[in-house]
């Protein structure tokens, strides 16, 4: 059955998933067998040609979702005081995907503070009316239960906008004791895990421990908070990342299992160990 939430990985495509993913012409196409959305990290490191979107949407089903970054240059370098125009030429290259696509994830920068709350209403207010956006804050006064914090979830209820919720505990629960696990803890923020409650799809980005059955504690919490937006008839939607992007996969795959025990009539994630690479280029 289709699932009734949002699950997908950080990428569409590894070389440690070929073996594992269903048949396709392409990488995007058979990751759109298995997952149902996409965190979309290219767009934040580059813009992609009208070209590709036109070829993406032909890869994918009418009900995946895209769930693209802001360009680095709009939410990092410029804090949200970009342009207008710049902001309309991006989305204007999107426009093949405008069907498929899910709320805009605005990942802002720890030097993002309190200071640049305006800037990020006045982007909001700017956007077309039919574009949603999930917020990611890392400034560490948007934590801290604060007059900011109280200011931006303010913001943010008022808007009816989710306000994205970064677990990084497993991660940094592990031993610094290979080089993947401590390129993960220099890269990812260490920050507390704070839910703000809006009628909008949550959405969740769940880092994982380096060493699979461990996470089984750490997403138990989540299998149950899931499984109640779910009976709620919400839309959540979950992204699942390891420090080794190759074991994104096997990470989703455990938590549609422990899910399916919470949830049976959901299944399991469709993915095998033995499937021939044929179809893949």
């Amino acid at each position: 059955m289709p699932l009734p939430y949002f699950l997908g990985c950080p990428q569409w495509q590894n070389p440690a998933w070929n073996s594992r993913l269903p048949l396709g012409r392409s990488p995007l196409e058979r990751y759109s067998q298995v997952f149902n959305c996409v965190e979309g990290n290219t767009t934040f490191y580059a813009t992609p040609s009208q070209e590709q979107c036109r070829q993406w949407r032909k890869q994918v089903p009418n009900e995946f979702r895209f769930v693209f970054k802001f360009p680095r240059e709009i939410t990092h370098d410029r804090l949200l005081a970009a342009s207008l125009t710049q902001t309309n030429d991006f989305l204007d290259i999107l426009t093949p995907l405008e069907d498929v696509l899910g709320p805009f994830l605005l990942q802002l920068p720890a030097s993002f503070g309190p200071q640049h709350l305006s800037n990020l209403w006045h982007f909001i207010e700017a956007l077309p009316t039919s574009l949603t956006c999930a917020v990611e804050v890392r400034h560490s006064a948007f934590f801290d239960k604060g007059e900011a914090e109280k200011a931006l979830n303010r913001g943010l209820r008022e808007r009816n906008i989710a306000r994205v919720c970064f677990d990084s505990r497993a991660l940094f629960s592990a031993a610094p004791d290979t080089e993947i696990t401590r390129d993960a803890q220099r890269k990812k923020p260490r920050v507390p895990v704070h839910l703000l409650p809006v009628e909008a799809s949550p959405v969740i980005r769940y880092i994982g421990h380096p060493d699979l059955e461990t996470n089984r504690h750490y997403l138990a919490p989540w299998v149950e908070r899931v499984s109640t937006w779910v009976e709620e008839d919400r839309t959540p939607i979950i992204f699942m990342h390891m420090p080794d992007k190759g074991e994104a996969l096997s990470l989703a795959a455990l938590w549609s299992e422990m899910l399916s025990e919470r949830l049976p009539q959901l299944g399991l994630l469709p993915v095998d160990e033995g499937r021939s690479q044929i179809g893949l280029f």
